[in-house]
């Protein structure tokens, strides 16, 4: 798996969610989101976007995003995330 590719894609399909809404992000909790893109290489990328409460239900979200290419990187994945408060605010950013 090509790290670098996979990192850009990761960020630019999280970058999606992070301009939904508190309330869009609070419906997807329990609903992992999948999805399969395929890099600039041809590579084929599993991306998966986990929706939780951070700490406590009804305060902050995480979104945490996985990517791998299917190969043992699936037992590993990179991951990137953001938390979002009720008020639209990203936290610790």
């Amino acid at each position: 798996m090509d790290n670098e590719e996979a990192s850009q894609l990761l960020r630019v399909y999280l970058d999606g969610y992070r301009r939904r809404s508190y309330e869009e992000l609070v419906a997807l909790l329990d609903h992992p989101q999948d999805a399969e893109i395929r890099g600039t290489s041809g590579v084929d990328y599993y991306i998966q976007v986990q929706v939780f409460w951070n700490r406590h239900p009804g305060e902050d979200v995480r979104v945490l995003a996985s990517i791998n290419d299917g190969g043992w990187r699936a037992f590993v994945p990179l991951t990137d995330d953001f938390i979002m408060a009720p008020t639209g605010r990203f936290v610790g950013e």
